[in-house]
């Protein structure tokens, strides 16, 4: 059974940073392409960042600079370094697994919210 387990979310002040990690079980962390995505309530799910399992990583244009994806694959975990967060990033946060159109796992998600 694959399982994906979001956690490091919370309140956070405009400014400051999080990290958010992805446990993984049931996969071969190291054959998938993993990715972020955000979620937020009556808008589209926003690509936050991926990263493939040749270690390239691309990112949504609102988190460009401001935001990191890595992966440990001896750890079966992922994980997604924000800085400098604004009230724009408040979303739901989910973990996604790919490897093909048959093999795409989704976590519950972590909530980030910017607020002061």
């Amino acid at each position: 059974q694959v399982q994906l387990v979001e956690s490091g979310g919370g309140l956070v002040q405009p400014g400051g940073s999080l990290r958010l990690s992805c446990a993984a079980s049931g996969i071969i962390l190291s054959i998938y392409n993993m990715g972020w995505y955000r979620q937020v309530p009556g808008k589209q799910r926003e690509l936050v960042a991926v990263i493939t399992r040749s270690g390239n990583t691309n990112y949504g244009d609102s988190v460009k600079g401001r935001f990191a994806i890595s992966r440990d694959n001896a750890e079966n975990m992922v994980f997604l370094q924000m800085n400098s967060l604004q009230s724009e990033d408040t979303a739901v946060y989910l973990c996604n697994a790919n490897l093909d159109r048959l093999r795409d796992f989704w976590g519950q998600g972590t909530q980030v919210t910017v607020s002061s």
